[in-house]
């Protein structure tokens, strides 16, 4: 891809296209397409590259001391992911991210980025605060899912759940996945969740659409 059609992601804020380029050349970074389903990262697997998602969307899975798999939270375009086991060298990471969508993922290979500060000059320092940055995001996402499976009964998970999308997303009308998606993020039974969102709808408390929902904040006691 172009440092044009990579512009948009936030590992490369404040770039020019070229720079971006000129980045991409000097660590070996590369962009695959890859199709729904796919296992871009596996838990356990040693990694040497940071993914960032180019377009497209994924969900992170962690295991349990069973080896069941738990959805941690959904990944959106220009999340990264395999940092911890990118930085730390280590094999022992319970995670791993499978696609939802078909998607584009960029591969930065950790090492090359360190040692390409002398020929990158600026753009490596640019590059470094974004990634500082994506860090900090991804912390909050982990402290928002915390905060989410501690509310007390699922219609109070579901409308923090799209207080949090409004906010990260910018909009009223929130993207949402599909109702199995949706039930893994919340940690409930599908029907469970299917049965709570008709409530809400028949009590005027949520507006749902194809992917979309709409929280009625009105209707909020």
């Amino acid at each position: 891809m172009s440092g044009e059609e990579l512009r948009g992601v936030p590992l490369f804020k404040d770039l020019q296209p070229r720079e971006i380029e000129q980045f991409m050349k000097f660590t070996g970074t590369t962009v695959r397409n890859y199709p729904r389903g796919e296992r871009v990262l596996e838990a356990f697997v040693p990694n040497a590259n940071i993914g960032v998602i180019v377009s497209g969307e994924a969900q992170l899975l962690t295991l349990d001391r069973q080896g069941n798999e738990n959805v941690g939270h959904a990944l959106e375009s220009g999340a990264m992911f395999g940092s911890v086991s990118a930085i730390l060298g280590e094999d022992v990471v319970a995670v791993s991210v499978q696609l939802t969508t078909d998607a584009a993922i960029m591969w930065v290979p950790y090492r090359a980025l360190l040692i390409a500060g002398p020929k990158l000059g600026r753009m490596h320092g640019i590059v470094m605060k974004n990634l500082l940055e994506t860090f900090a995001l991804k912390n909050v996402l982990m402290m928002q899912k915390v905060e989410l499976l501690s509310q007390k009964n699922l219609r109070e998970r579901i409308i923090l759940y799209l207080l949090q999308r409004e906010r990260r997303q910018q909009t009223e009308r929130v993207k949402v996945p599909r109702r199995l998606q949706l039930a893994k993020e919340l940690e409930c039974n599908r029907s469970s969740l299917t049965r709570e969102i008709s409530l809400m709808e028949a009590e005027g408390l949520v507006v749902c659409g194809d992917h979309w929902m709409r929280l009625n904040k009105d209707r909020l006691t």
